[in-house]
């Protein structure tokens, strides 16, 4: 059982639905090329349930391994990063409250890292045109771990980056793969509504509690 009342000594985000709202676009830009370019007889829903991990493993998910070769992954990668960042950059921000949070934490010399399954082109598009970058202490990327979440590379990563040991971390998650992740890692986790409900997040143990965004009241008890 997670101490509700513990004060940990570093923050991890996981980047899409965690600091930005943008997993719809994500969603989009993947569901424009599955069913018109490649002709999957596949919804929206069915498309927004395989919305985690690297690109090629939402393409192996969908399409089963063995149907793109490295080179066709790629250009199906680059080509949905494109139409992600055109269709989200007029609305590229960050959740509200966050820049208060950050700002906070960075007074408070508590560490922070980006543990994402982002490539750094997508990673870099956000906290670039954002102006975050200095906040942050390490960002562990899709390019920097072998097994993707729920495995805990990225998270263990992450805090050997910024040298703080699993269980003082706490992690901040909007999808339940990612939870799970945290959960593997021996780190709690405050979950973010931005892309998934409540109820789908059942049964995890190290969940400390849910928000909408960084004005919740409940994070004043993180410092």
């Amino acid at each position: 059982m997670y101490d509700l009342n513990f004060k940990p000594k570093a923050f991890l985000f996981d980047l899409n639905g965690t600091m930005i709202n943008d997993m719809e676009y994500h969603t989009l830009a993947w569901y424009s090329i599955m069913t018109e370019d490649l002709g999957a007889r596949l919804d929206y829903e069915s498309v927004k349930k395989e919305m985690y991990g690297k690109n090629h493993e939402v393409l192996e998910r969908v399409f089963g391994k063995g149907k793109f070769n490295a080179e066709e992954i790629e250009r199906l990668s680059i080509d949905k990063e494109k139409r992600y960042q055109q269709g989200y950059m007029p609305h590229l921000a960050l959740i509200d409250g966050l820049d208060r949070f950050l700002e906070r934490t960075k007074e408070a010399n508590i560490p922070m890292a980006i543990g994402s399954a982002a490539i750094p082109f997508n990673i870099d598009f956000v906290i670039d045109g954002l102006n975050i970058r200095h906040y942050l202490d390490a960002i562990i990327s899709a390019d920097d771990v072998k097994t993707s979440k729920p495995d805990p590379e990225t998270f263990l990563k992450a805090a050997k980056a910024l040298n703080i040991t699993p269980a003082e971390c706490l992690v901040f998650e909007d999808a339940p793969k990612g939870v799970e992740s945290a959960l593997n890692a021996g780190m709690p986790c405050i979950v973010l509504t931005t892309t998934h409900t409540i109820e789908e997040f059942e049964g995890y143990p190290n969940i400390l509690g849910y928000i909408t965004d960084y004005n919740d009241a409940k994070l004043n008890t993180l410092f």
